[in-house]
């Protein structure tokens, strides 16, 4: 009798259950939920940097100290931040950003897109709001991507065209999940070197082609085996840069007997020294003074950071040991191996277009740390070692402006060389226009010039895109050819794709896979 009392009562539970989930499905259980896909594909803070934004006509973007990008020095309503887009055709995004505007009570604002391929370029307006005076606004809408080779992302307004505004917290979200972008692959059959024509070939007895280099690359033998076949200048991409090269442990000790001190050490460059030493490469060294990648501790008491700051005085000294110590013991290591450094880096600000207010360098020693820093190294460099100015976004106004007003205070000095060109450059930006003019104006300065870093990035792995990068390439080239009897070297900066600082856009002229693309033989030809 108990057993068939347990059966009915499990029979008529499992009947009220069926018919619960039959006829009331708010009762049924309910499976998981599953993970929710990933959607995020872009934001940015503007914390760290501009990002790859840039000035579509307007004279200034840059980002501040707030984590915002400003824009100014606007004539038209077009004029605005702008940054390039991967996106794929038929997946749609949200996009969004916040805005702010303090000059007018109120003005209309518009999310914008530049959609171009082989058959031209064409814009969309996708997001459209108001922003108060004082108030930052989302703007936020949908777009569902059409078929195109490159798309631009900007900030426009629509009946303000002289005001400046900030933007921050640019989101762009695929909300079906992140798709898969068009590119194809490069191919896997990697040439053989000896098939492949010579950069360095190309160019003898114009100027220098060149590489920067990552220390791991000296255990790749094929990558040596290309760098001797391609190249006859190198460049090291971090291992000259301050905090690899100040001992600041052993400058602290010196330091207890002489705040000046600067003890260095240069085992981080050795692998790419010893080989260019051995394979008759030259080598241009950067950096010594940078404002960036320089240890705290070198602006401090006793090298500590938990001290005070030191006096200019005491700063000069140690500016001038360590320069004095870079270059007389690179020059007794390996001689006459160091052609050229970078004595100064990327000191002029993209606001002010004058000196960092926020470097320590200023701080410490105050504006004339350019000069002093140039009169150092024109004191210890070898015999014949040149000296150089190095620098970003030379070819937009403003900054060009600033850099030239530099130049101007330390070329009657008679220790500054030339100039560095960094070109991490785009397909769209800067202009082939813009960039002809600022090599043009400092050329006319009469100083030596070099490209420093030249990478040119692209939205995908197509041919069309492959080409226009190709074309960008070739132009900046015959650009330096112009002037080829003051170009001292052109630098890519890296030596294939997937070892570039930009690798998701494609920028160099060896794929992953080390095989030359298009750009390559655009490099090639303009030499011919």
């Amino acid at each position: 009798m108990k057993k068939k009392g347990f059966l009915r009562t499990v029979i008529f539970l499992a009947v009220i259950a069926a018919l619960a989930a039959a006829f009331i499905p708010q009762l049924a259980i309910k499976p998981a939920r599953a993970e929710a896909a990933e959607t995020l594909v872009y934001e940015s803070r503007f914390a760290a940097g501009d990002d790859e934004w840039y000035a579509r006509g307007a004279s200034k973007v840059y980002h501040t100290t707030e984590a915002t990008l400003r824009t100014e020095g606007r004539t038209a309503n077009w004029h605005s931040p702008g940054r390039a887009f991967e996106l794929v055709a038929d997946n749609l995004y949200v996009l969004s950003v916040e805005v702010y505007q303090d000059e007018a009570d109120s003005a209309n604002f518009m999310i914008s897109l530049e959609k171009s391929d082989s058959s031209g370029t064409g814009y969309e307006n996708l997001v459209r709001g108001t922003v108060k005076k004082g108030e930052w606004t989302t703007l936020t809408g949908q777009y569902t991507a059409g078929d195109y080779e490159r798309y631009v992302l900007y900030v426009e307004t629509t009946d303000a065209p002289t005001l400046n505004f900030e933007i921050r917290n640019f989101r762009v979200e695929s909300p079906n999940g992140i798709p898969t972008p068009k590119a194809t692959e490069p191919p896997a059959v990697i040439q053989e070197a000896e098939n492949i024509p010579s950069l360095k070939d190309a160019y003898a007895g114009k100027f220098d082609f060149g590489a920067a280099v990552p220390q791991f690359a000296f255990g790749n033998a094929k990558l040596k085996e290309m760098m001797i076949a391609q190249y006859s200048i190198l460049t090291p991409e971090n291992e000259l840069k301050p905090d690899s090269v100040l001992d600041v442990n052993a400058s602290r000790k010196l330091a207890a007997e002489d705040e000046t001190a600067a003890a260095v050490r240069l085992d981080a460059a050795r692998p790419l020294l010893e080989f260019a030493m051995q394979n008759g490469i030259k080598v241009h060294g950067h950096v010594l003074v940078w404002h960036s990648q320089t240890p705290e501790a070198f602006f401090h008491e006793g090298y500590d950071t938990a001290k005070p700051l030191v006096t200019r005085e005491v700063m000069l000294g140690r500016l001038e040991n360590y320069i004095r110590e870079v270059l007389t013991k690179s020059e007794e290591l390996y001689p006459g191996v160091i052609v050229s450094w970078d004595v100064v880096n990327e000191a002029i600000d993209d606001g002010t277009n004058w000196l960092r207010k926020g470097s320590n360098w200023v701080k410490v020693i105050g504006e004339d740390f350019v000069e002093k820093a140039f009169e150092y190294a024109r004191k210890y460099a070898a015999e014949g070692v040149l000296l150089y100015y190095n620098d970003y976004n030379t070819a937009y106004t403003g900054k060009l402006n600033g850099i030239i007003r530099l130049l101007n205070t330390l070329i009657p000095q008679g220790n500054i060389d030339g100039y560095g060109f960094q070109m991490h450059h785009t397909t769209g930006q800067p202009s082939n226009e813009l960039m002809t003019t600022a090599v043009e104006k400092i050329a006319a300065l009469g100083i030596r010039l070099r490209v420093s870093e030249l990478d040119i990035g692209i939205n995908s792995f197509t041919e069309s895109s492959l080409q226009a990068q190709a074309d960008k390439y070739r132009a900046m080239m015959e650009l330096m050819l112009r002037f080829a009897e003051q170009t001292e070297a052109v630098q890519v900066w890296g030596l294939s794709d997937n070892m570039s600082w930009r690798s998701q856009s494609y920028p160099l002229l060896f794929d992953r896979n080390l095989n030359p693309k298009p750009a390559f033989y655009a490099v090639i030809e303009a030499a011919q």
